[in-house]
């Protein structure tokens, strides 16, 4: 088994809710992220899915030190990333990197792509040989020609211009790299892309990835461990095998019918959640799925259940990849046939 490079624990962010124009009071909490753990190990993909609001996109700015937490730790390598100074934080910055979700927005329209993919290099140092001669290779690794360097993004197409994300992401040649819903704003042919992509940089580069999405279908063909976000908490966590085929939470399981399959012989009837999400700013008591959940009985308004192996969860591979789930009356329910 690989070992540990990122390790978070109870990791938990609050945003508080005031009230009043000159004298503010608080009057409530936001609970974005709470008490989330999970670890992830060197290359490997960890997918993190969920629906919009659920907290992903909070934990990656977590994850990536942009935000502090309310309580709960990060730790690199062994090392609390909210205990480091300002300059360790910056050392550490080169070893984890970030792309964002839209292509659109995330690269200033007035630099151009040498600039945009050399940025990391203005902030940290050049490297080895100089930057330009850097930035063509990054622009070549991530399938763009070199001679584009003077371009500007809106010259590009959506597709590349995720890859000169990725490209930028790569330059400090980092261990980590946190993807924020990194197709999610692509055409399906072009994400399939930029997912190869990803896949042959890992193969490469020996990355990591926390790969997060709302696309449990997307998710499946990059990730190793999969861990499923619900209201700002992980609900259930195992390798790919387990929890799409096997899959015990009734979160999980509802996710998992609404995805299309090629053959409609072999998928399941859809389950159908009713009410909406809950807001984050009262979640319900106990469980938080239970509002939509059928299975829900009186324990479940009263005692929030732990994330923690089941009787119907399937052992994993080995002892160190638990399927875990967070369900009074976790049950497996076959997907596909």
């Amino acid at each position: 088994m690989a070992e540990e490079i990122l390790q978070v624990q109870g990791l938990t962010k609050h945003f508080p809710l005031t009230q009043g124009v000159l004298f503010q009071r608080q009057v409530g909490q936001v609970k974005a992220v709470d008490g989330v753990s999970f670890e992830l190990r060197k290359g490997e993909t960890l997918g993190l899915v969920g629906e919009s609001g659920c907290g992903k996109s909070t934990l990656a700015k977590l994850l990536m030190g942009m935000e502090r937490p309310t309580s709960g730790t990060v730790r690199f390598e062994g090392r609390d990333v909210f205990g480091l100074s300002r300059g360790e934080l910056r050392r550490l910055r080169r070893r984890m990197q970030m792309v964002m979700q839209d292509p659109y927005t995330s690269l200033n329209p007035r630099m151009t792509v040498g600039d945009i993919v050399g940025e990391p290099f203005a902030v940290h140092g050049d490297p080895e040989g100089g930057r330009r001669t850097r930035v063509r290779e990054l622009l070549e690794i991530v399938g763009l020609d070199p001679e584009h360097v003077n371009r500007y993004p809106h010259q590009f197409s959506g597709g590349q211009r995720q890859r000169i994300g990725i490209a930028r992401a790569l330059a400090l040649r980092p261990d980590v790299i946190i993807c924020d819903e990194p197709v999610s704003a692509l055409d399906v042919s072009v994400q399939a892309q930029v997912m190869n992509l990803l896949a042959d940089l890992q193969r490469e580069f020996g990355l990591s990835y926390v790969f997060i999405a709302h696309d449990l279908a997307v998710v499946r063909h990059i990730s190793d461990r999969v861990a499923v976000m619900y209201l700002g908490k992980i609900v259930e966590v195992g390798d790919e095998e387990q929890i799409y085929d096997h899959p015990t939470h009734p979160y999980t399981q509802a996710l998992l019918s609404a995805v299309p399959v090629p053959d409609p012989a072999r998928k399941g009837a859809e389950i159908v959640l009713e009410g909406d999400v809950p807001s984050p700013a009262n979640p319900p008591s106990g469980c938080r799925f239970r509002t939509r959940c059928w299975k829900a009985e009186d324990i479940c308004a009263t005692d929030e259940p732990a994330l923690e192996p089941r009787p119907g969860a399937t052992a994993g591979d080995d002892a160190g990849s638990p399927h875990l789930s967070a369900c009074h009356f976790a049950t497996e329910k076959i997907v596909r046939g």
